[in-house]
């Protein structure tokens, strides 16, 4: 039954391959010859590695690179810029400005944590295009204080993220790197 089955298949399969390969066009329909559907196939596979590069997104990063340092106060908001960049896959993190810049649409997770040493207060808030977002706040009498906040935001493409040291208020990092801004992309859309 299969040799009998084959032995009809492949005539005619031998009869509409020269078609196939050139392609075809009747009174109403055209079908594409193989050369293009196999080159359209190619680029949407290169496209598609393409965007599963870019959907590779995570950073993390700290204050300082070494050593300890209270930073602040200043008159008006400062970016924060953390140096000591551990991960930063898809480089979407700049550690000389400190902002991460979207490479792709989607929904972003970030979080940030914030120490504060001695009697003092420290604040912080998370910007996106400069609008502020979330912010932690922490009023430690003595020793060692942090506060930390996280935020799922929705991103295009160029869309930039930092964190802003609130006005007169300071920061504190160490070798144990305390103060931390991280973010990852969840999900494409």
């Amino acid at each position: 039954d299969l040799q009998m089955k084959t032995t009809m298949f492949l005539p005619l399969l031998l009869l509409l391959f020269p078609a196939f390969l050139q392609g075809h066009c009747d009174d109403e329909t055209c079908s594409p010859n193989i050369y293009t559907v196999l080159s359209e196939l190619d680029a949407k596979v290169n496209k598609l590695e393409n965007q599963l590069q870019v959907h590779q997104v995570a950073f993390s990063a700290s204050l300082l690179v070494s050593g300890e340092e209270t930073i602040g106060p200043y008159n008006d908001f400062v970016t924060l810029v953390y140096k000591n960049v551990v991960t930063n896959v898809g480089n979407a993190y700049n550690p000389n400005t400190g902002y991460f810049t979207a490479p792709v649409k989607g929904a972003y997770h970030f979080e940030f944590y914030i120490a504060v040493q001695g009697s003092r207060v420290t604040a912080a808030v998370l910007v996106k295009n400069g609008s502020r977002t979330f912010g932690a706040y922490e009023n430690i009498g003595s020793g060692l204080g942090s506060a930390s906040n996280g935020i799922t935001l929705v991103l295009e493409v160029g869309d930039v993220v930092g964190v802003h040291l609130w006005e007169n208020q300071v920061i504190y990092d160490s070798h144990e790197h305390l103060s931390t801004f991280s973010g990852r992309l969840l999900f494409t859309m």
